[in-house]
């Protein structure tokens, strides 16, 4: 059996994982604040950060603090992250052609 390649599994292993995908979706969409994306996604404010900070390690995401009171952090894709794009369409693109309804709420049961 060929042995995958290492940077091919790191990225699959990380894109893989679980709310990855929907954070990065998320932020396709333009700079977020954090309570933004608590809000807009199922997922704990806990689980949230720590994605953000590896996804921050990862070179993915970008975190500026602006020196206001109170202090405004706000998340958005670095130029490395933003290469994500068009993997992230066309996964929607094979997902909205391929994945039925019942298949996804079969998933939540």
């Amino acid at each position: 059996m060929e042995n995958l390649c290492p940077r091919f599994e790191k990225a699959m292993g990380l894109l893989s994982t679980r709310w990855v995908g929907l954070i990065l979706f998320e932020l396709l969409k333009g700079t977020k604040r954090f309570s933004e994306m608590e809000a807009d996604l199922p997922i704990s404010g806990r689980l949230l950060s720590d994605r953000l900070k590896m996804l921050e390690k990862e070179g993915i995401v970008t975190r500026d603090i602006y020196s206001e009171f109170p202090v405004r952090i706000e998340y958005s894709l670095s130029e490395k992250g933003k290469a994500l794009e068009p993997v992230i369409k066309e996964i929607q693109c094979w997902a909205d052609h391929h994945v039925t309804l019942e298949e996804t709420q079969q998933d939540n049961a």
